[in-house]
């Protein structure tokens, strides 16, 4: 057994990560459908004009304003009709003096029209239309270019592209656009007692939890997992595994990283890199390690579900959220009062979960080897180092999962 030598606090492990983190340069170039929540690598500036051309923002009569100074319900203006306009249609008509088109929302505005009356403003008979309303120039109708003028910056590069930026780059036409790829993250599980999904359980295994949870977490903030077969507890085997990530950013180990004689994450990397910590002064998930091999990063996370997935959210999911160029998420959160009395270890962060109901924060946290610690969580209580005690009725903060 090779114990842990010394554990460092969350902040500077933190801080250890930050600085050996770099974002993605890499780019790709997506179709505009698969673009959404992906970073913009690239300034975008228009080229054309939003709308393309003058168009009616109402239905009604595309009218000279100038024909309907001074017109009320008392006092109306009667215009001639010379066609009828639909959106998509081309007026063949130019708009003289005490004449109209009709026309519906969206439609191209015809030569000498600068204006358009409401339908409910107006009275129809045959090819006539009473006007009972004073119209200034530019009344109910969108100009050209109102929208989007030529040479407008539609997207910056760094921007996250969110359903709006979609819309403003669909706008002029573009069918694709340059993003920064995802950052890639190769999640491994080690161990003989670990069986892969579906298959038959020995005596003495349990299913693999770990890939399919840390490669959800990647996932939901912006990074590519692949999940890789498990591998044995052999320098062997996990020098092969790092041998065909090289084009991984990120390499993801759970099992391996605490005091076992088999546990030789730690062997692993003191040969193939750097090792930057080995052990946080948290709970769940103290031995956790981390370092370089190359421009790689390596993380050695616990076998325990519940401590493997709550160093996810704690390490992980931040490396992943800056590398993919993402901003940092702030967990949503509420208050509640403690439910029972919670005694902590002082000098470790605990992150005890918890379910809500009726105002209380009630304890889920079984043991770390227990999924149903987190998955029936909605949330966690952080109990700073300094703290041993929590009282029964007191007042906490909730960040919710």
């Amino acid at each position: 057994m090779r114990p842990i030598r010394k554990l460092i606090q969350l902040d500077e492990a933190l801080r250890i990560i930050d600085s050996a983190a770099s974002p993605v340069d890499g780019t790709e170039r997506l179709p505009l459908v698969d673009a959404s929540d992906r970073v913009c690598a690239e300034d975008v500036v228009s080229s054309t004009s939003v709308p393309p051309f003058s168009r009616a923002a109402m239905d009604g009569y595309a009218v000279r304003a100038r024909d309907t100074f001074g017109a009320s319900r008392a006092n109306p203006v009667v215009l001639r009709v010379r066609e009828k306009l639909y959106a998509g249609s081309v007026p063949k008509k130019v708009i003289g003096r005490g004449e109209c088109s009709e026309i519906a929302t969206g439609a191209m505005m015809p030569k000498g029209a600068d204006a358009v009356v409401m339908v409910e403003d107006t009275e129809t008979a045959g090819s006539e239309v009473t006007v009972n309303e004073s119209l200034h120039p530019g009344k109910n109708t969108s100009k050209k270019g109102e929208d989007i003028a030529p040479r407008t910056r539609l997207v910056s590069r760094g921007e996250l592209l969110n359903p709006s930026k979609i819309g403003a780059l669909a706008a002029v036409g573009l069918d694709s656009v340059k993003v920064y790829r995802r950052p890639r993250v190769a999640v491994v599980t080690t161990g003989d007692e670990i069986a892969e999904l579906g298959a038959r359980l020995k005596p003495g295994q349990v299913y693999n939890i770990n890939s399919y949870t840390v490669s959800a977490a990647v996932r939901a903030n912006g990074g590519e997992a692949r999940i890789l077969p498990i591998a044995k507890d052999t320098m062997g085997d996990l020098e092969r595994v790092v041998d065909e990530c090289e084009d991984c950013d990120i390499l993801v180990f759970s099992g391996g990283s605490s005091v076992g004689e088999r546990d030789i994450m730690l062997d692993l990397l003191e040969h193939r890199g750097e090792v930057l910590f080995h052990g946080i002064a948290v709970k769940p998930g103290k031995p956790t390690l981390f370092g370089t091999i190359g421009s790689r990063l390596l993380f050695g996370m616990p076998g325990y579900p519940t401590s493997c997935l709550s160093n996810a959210y704690m390490l992980l999911v931040p490396t992943v959220r800056r590398m993919a160029r993402l901003p940092e998420r702030e967990p949503a959160s509420v208050v509640a009062r403690m439910s029972k009395r919670v005694v902590s270890a002082t000098g470790r962060t605990q992150f005890l979960t918890v379910r809500l109901e009726g105002g209380l924060a009630i304890p889920a946290f079984k043991e770390s080897g227990a999924i149903t610690s987190m998955s029936h969580a909605e949330g966690y209580v952080i109990i700073p180092a300094d703290v041993d005690l929590i009282e029964n009725g007191e007042q906490v903060r909730v960040f919710l999962l």
